[in-house]
């Protein structure tokens, strides 16, 4: 009989929106969406470690690291699920910008309900887990699923997709984020004139036709929480050779989508500026995933 897991490594992928549509209201206020969103190979790096204390440890950044960090709720909801007497400690090396609209978090707390999976042996299906997933946030469960997906409702239903057509998205951050309560109230106050065609994409997806995608790529979101640099972002980025440029989740991070690596590093290396940060990314298959266990 092995030896039980002493630690295990995860890697969660960022995601991106290819489209976000706000399309109603449910019952409590949560607003009701249809997206296609995109993992890609930005990763949060989590390493969980078996204690009898639960321990949330963020070096280098300012993020709370107590119960009302998504992270800490997945710990603390998995323990509740699986009834385990146990604890971990939990190592956060955070890669994916906050307030980006780019699912840091949610990624984090998929690497937690997937690793506290393995290091305990618990054997909870994918199912369990997006449903524990769905407990602490919107999108953890596509964390999990990641690759490409058509997701509705609260983030709850999920339609697992082809992969992406090969692509390369240039992703820039400005120098601020954006919180996404307050994004929803100002989508509340104002309205959008945008509602992209999610199920036409998810169509040119399964036809592995890019411009497609390109064409039907949108926000409902990007009008009326977009940063004081968005439009002029999505300019540059269109400028540079991007077939279709937006917003993210709720932002503030921009991207474009380009046909060829070296399109898309010369719209990054034009786009760098004192506080942005810029990415060259390229869409992802999978989900959280164990890449590393001691025993």
């Amino acid at each position: 009989m092995a030896a039980p897991l002493q630690s295990v490594s995860v890697l969660a992928p960022a995601k991106l929106n290819l489209s976000l549509d706000v399309v109603g209201i449910l019952p409590g206020g949560y607003h009701a969406l249809d997206m296609v969103m995109q993992a890609v190979n930005l990763y949060e790096q989590v390493t969980l470690r078996r204690s009898e204390d639960l321990v949330l440890r963020l070096p280098g950044t300012r993020i709370p690291t107590g119960p009302k960090n998504t992270a800490y709720k997945a710990a603390l909801a998995f323990f509740h699920y699986t009834g385990l007497l146990a604890g971990a400690d939990i190592t956060i090396r955070k890669t994916v910008p906050v307030r980006a609209g780019m699912a840091g978090g949610s990624a984090d707390a998929a690497a937690v309900l997937v690793g506290l999976n393995a290091l305990y042996g618990a054997h909870l299906s994918m199912t369990e887990l997006c449903a524990l997933g769905a407990s602490v946030g919107a999108d953890v469960p596509f964390a999990l699923m990641g690759g490409t997906c058509r997701v509705q409702g609260l983030g709850d239903l999920i339609k697992a997709l082809p992969p992406c057509p090969d692509c390369w998205f240039t992703v820039v951050m400005p120098g601020y984020g954006i919180s996404t309560p307050a994004a929803f109230a100002a989508y509340d106050e104002i309205g959008s004139p945008t509602h992209p065609d999610c199920a036409a994409q998810e169509e040119a997806i399964r036809a592995g036709d890019l411009g497609g995608i390109c064409d039907t790529a949108g926000n409902a979101l990007e009008v009326c929480v977009g940063g004081a640099d968005t439009a002029s972002l999505k300019e540059a980025l269109t400028a540079h050779g991007a077939r279709a440029a937006l917003m993210t989740g709720s932002g503030a991070a921009v991207f474009g989508i380009f046909d060829a690596e070296e399109t898309a590093r010369q719209a990054a290396a034009a786009l760098e500026a004192p506080g942005r940060q810029v990415y060259v990314l390229r869409p992802d298959r999978g989900g959280a995933r164990v890449v590393k266990v001691t025993r």
